[in-house]
């Protein structure tokens, strides 16, 4: 039997996965989850095979991939897949380097989101075709490719964050912001903040 946690913040979303999932006789739901911090406690005290992950939480602290990390880093941590409305190469990459071991779309087919639950669950990779080939596309032009802490600091400046701010929220120093920034810039080809978000929308690494 596999056991599954739901970390979701839409009660009505989790019914629906609980009732798609539950119908299925070597799949059993262990607990469900709101929020990031449920999430990891009942990661530890559940200890589910697999945990379904959303990565926005509205307005709870952190998100599904602070979380992921946190759950991946426990001793024998179950298998993180998650499933989200987001298909941005930022979501993608701090899921992916979260140790998330799985990424579906919530408009997923239930038959690809059961095997991709199975995959997980026997230690192996369920990315859905199309975030599969988002992240080929990044290998195949490494020139526009963005480090996921890029992505963050370009997340930040998009969020209207000033230097000494992002350097607070990411506990780094300034000068790595102004570091992280000019290397956003010879990357996108640009030279203002302004510009660097607009570039990164277009390419799809912001949201």
């Amino acid at each position: 039997m596999i056991r599954i946690l739901l970390a979701d913040d839409h009660p009505v979303v989790r019914a629906g996965v609980r009732a798609l999932l539950e119908g299925e006789a070597d799949l059993e739901i262990a607990g469900e989850a709101a929020d990031p911090e449920s999430a990891v406690a009942l990661a530890a005290s559940l200890s589910p095979d697999v945990v379904l992950m959303d990565l926005q939480f509205g307005a709870a602290a952190g998100t599904g991939a602070d979380a992921t990390r946190r759950i991946r880093a426990q001793a024998d941590p179950p298998a993180v897949l998650v499933l989200t409305n987001y298909d941005t190469d930022g979501d993608i990459l701090s899921a992916v380097e979260a140790g998330a071991s799985g990424y579906l779309l919530k408009d997923a087919p239930p038959d690809e989101l059961v095997a991709a639950v199975r995959a997980a669950a026997a230690g192996e990779s369920a990315l859905a075709p199309a975030i599969a080939g988002r992240l080929l596309a990044r290998l195949r032009a490494p020139a526009v490719s963005l480090s996921a802490r890029e992505i963050e600091v370009l997340g930040l400046v998009a969020a209207g964050e000033t230097n000494s701010g992002i350097a607070a929220a990411l506990h780094i120093s300034d000068a790595t912001v102004k570091s992280h920034l000019v290397h956003v810039y010879d990357k996108l080809g640009v030279s203002t903040r302004t510009a660097a978000v607009a570039a990164a929308r277009e390419l799809g690494v912001l949201r």
